[in-house]
């Protein structure tokens, strides 16, 4: 049995193309994660897709998109001075991340298409179709977490926009996997120490300490605690798990959530680290290089979330601290990949 007996040949231009989608899927996180924290979710009040494909051009246009807002529960009990100029730059994060999702779903599509009918997308590549299901599954969610902030709520609901989050980095993931398989990589004959399960179990704590960062992010807790290693001055918060029932702790209580944030994020690094060194120390090619990686960007992402906790969570660190989530999540995969048999 030939090694393309088991994986379909080498398709370099489809590698390529799923790497772009990776790229663009990575920049919605981000877009998403800005928008998040410059409240901006909840300008745009409507799913239409007609307007959503330009922005306003006219002052009418601006206006009527003002006064939907001002419908909401979060204009009239937290914005109800705001300026039609303060709207505009709330407004033109939200559209530019909508206008990304509508970009991605082209790029995806129209080369889908044409891999499809030319033999390219063959074999096990045939699950690249796949991620179009969740592409349009993603908006769903996307449009069924703004819903759930416009008139009830004075935010989006924080477990809603975790399930947007993960939908995210699950389709990240399988997106970079199939690219890693159309390159052929990692080649064969490399000594692969670490087992792959090790790295999926990474995988598996980073998805969860990614889902308590939403949960902390989606309540506006991110400041609410702006010293380290305490949390308020306690090394664990007497008022954790205060809330009935229990799980309303998890998306509403600033405390808890800081304390389940930190300290995962603490597993997280000495896992990855011990992961890294292990495979570093002992794996040859793709995988050693590739758990060097896992290492590097574990202790770097550490130490980014303790620096924006102390700058009580400011955009641009927060954002990074956004980032080096995900590039740790792909490195990760990255490193289950190169363990792969």
């Amino acid at each position: 049995m030939t090694s393309e007996d088991v994986w379909p040949p080498r398709e370099v231009w489809v590698g390529r193309w799923l790497l772009v989608i990776c790229a663009l899927v990575l920049a919605m996180i981000l877009v998403g994660g800005a928008t998040r924290l410059t409240d901006s979710g909840l300008s745009i009040t409507e799913w239409n897709l007609e307007k959503g494909l330009t922005p306003p051009l006219t002052d009418a246009r601006w206006n009527e998109e003002f006064a939907l807002y001002q419908n909401t529960v979060e204009f009239q009990e937290q914005n109800s001075e705001m300026s039609l100029a303060e709207f505009q730059y709330i407004y033109w994060w939200e559209w530019g991340h909508r206008f990304l999702g509508k970009v991605l779903g082209v790029v995806f599509l129209l080369p889908a298409l044409f891999f499809l009918f030319t033999g390219r997308l063959r074999g096990r590549f045939r699950m690249t179709l796949a991620l179009f299901a969740l592409g349009g599954a993603q908006g769903a969610i996307g449009w069924w977490m703004v819903t759930s902030g416009l008139f009830e709520r004075l935010d989006v609901s924080p477990l809603r926009l975790a399930i947007h989050l993960g939908m995210a980095l699950i389709i990240l993931a399988l997106a970079l996997w199939v690219a890693l398989g159309a390159f052929a990589w990692p080649r064969a004959g490399e000594r692969r120490v670490v087992p792959s399960w090790a790295a999926f179990g990474l995988m598996a704590l980073i998805f969860v300490q990614a889902m308590l960062g939403a949960f902390l992010a989606g309540s506006d807790g991110g400041r609410a605690y702006a010293d380290w290693p305490w949390i308020g001055g306690e090394w664990i918060p007497s008022s954790v798990f205060a809330l009935e029932p229990i799980w309303l702790n998890f998306t509403e209580d600033h405390a808890t959530q800081h304390l389940l944030h930190r300290t995962a994020g603490y597993l997280v690094a000495l896992v990855a680290i011990g992961i890294g060194a292990w495979g570093f120390l002992s794996g040859q090619g793709a995988q050693r290089w590739a758990a060097a990686a896992i290492a590097g960007i574990a202790l770097l992402q550490a130490t980014l979330g303790v620096l924006t906790v102390v700058s009580y969570s400011p955009l641009s660190l927060s954002l990074l601290h956004q980032a080096g989530a995900a590039l740790l999540w792909m490195a990760a995969l990255v490193f289950a990949r190169a363990g792969w048999r």
